[in-house]
């Protein structure tokens, strides 16, 4: 290979670099990058910056964008764009791959191009917008992909350069998925994972959901799944806003809960979508490549009588 040797390419790929066109290593896009990063890049050619700002914790709808947004945005409302859908009475549950390809296309994205997705970044809820289209991207075989860490938050504190108005004009991109299932756990899987050894099922949502106090309006029964674990999704970023913890603190933060930093894990919550802030943590920051989400979380596993509930503890009336 010109401009490397093979000894320096091996090197290249074992330190996580994508060799490309010429022997040439690339970095691999990291999963957080900074607002400086974004308003240093988010108008080059190959770099599309993505919005999801939506009602979800508060962050905003497509009138919050008009008033300002990173420049060269792309705008896409995930609440209502189609990033999840409700398949068998379940809500919140990852379209065909055909449709979120095609959703995908119609932001003007392409295969080769950095994807770099921001929330409003006022609480945990609302960044979970962002981990799970992050993990969408994921599951569609897309690693050119990363998030603003602390959202438009941070990036407006910054005094970083805004714009107002409509995005630009997108067009049609080519991008083409290639569905990895490896990051996507079933209701079966996590069936099987009630009998199996390793395998470390983790509760994203509230404490009060895990124990059973409080019922969620999507879920038919309260509690859990016997066996798992909680980590409130508040606890993954800092102070519940839009900055994620460190390293460290997560890591802390886990070992308090009894959840290792490695081996196969299954997060879930109610829909998947506090999941993904799980699946992020583990997956994307601790480097927990065992790590997924199960789509259908308790919405899903409540509505099937056969499958067991643990309610730690019991109120009258829930």
């Amino acid at each position: 290979m010109k401009n490397m040797t093979l000894a320096g390419w091996v090197a290249a790929v074992a330190a996580g670099l994508s060799v490309g066109c010429g022997g040439v290593a690339m970095a691999a896009a990291a999963p957080l990058v900074s607002p400086q990063w974004v308003a240093d890049h988010a108008c080059k050619p190959g770099v599309v910056v993505l919005d999801v700002r939506s009602p979800v914790g508060g962050g905003g709808n497509y009138y919050t964008f008009l008033r300002g947004h990173v420049k060269c945005a792309v705008y896409s409302n995930y609440k209502k764009a189609g990033w999840r859908v409700k398949a068998n009475d379940v809500p919140g549950m990852l379209p065909p791959t055909a449709k979120v390809q095609q959703l995908v296309r119609s932001l003007g994205i392409n295969n080769g191009d950095h994807v770099v997705i921001y929330a409003a970044g006022n609480n945990a809820l609302d960044m979970g917008s962002a981990t799970r289209v992050f993990w969408t991207f994921k599951v569609l075989g897309d690693n050119n992909v990363s998030i603003m860490n602390g959202g438009y938050a941070a990036y407006a504190a910054a005094k970083l350069p805004t714009a107002r108005g409509a995005d630009k004009s997108a067009g049609n991109g080519d991008f083409t998925a290639h569905f990895q299932s490896r990051y996507l756990a079933t209701e079966k899987e996590v069936d099987a994972a009630l009998h199996e050894h390793g395998v470390t099922l983790v509760d994203n949502r509230p404490h009060s959901q895990y124990l059973g106090v409080v019922m969620p309006g999507m879920d038919k029964r309260a509690g859990t799944i016997p066996g798992a674990k909680n980590v409130p999704q508040s606890w993954l970023t800092v102070n519940d806003g839009g900055k994620f913890r460190s390293v460290a603190q997560i890591k802390a933060l886990y070992k308090y809960a009894g959840v290792p930093t490695s081996g196969k894990q299954i997060n879930f919550c109610n829909t998947g979508h506090w999941a993904s802030l799980g699946w992020f943590v583990s997956s994307q920051l601790l480097g927990n490549k065992d790590a997924s989400v199960y789509d259908g979380s308790m919405s899903q596993w409540t509505r099937n009588p056969k499958l067991p509930v643990q309610q730690q503890l019991k109120i009258a009336g829930n």
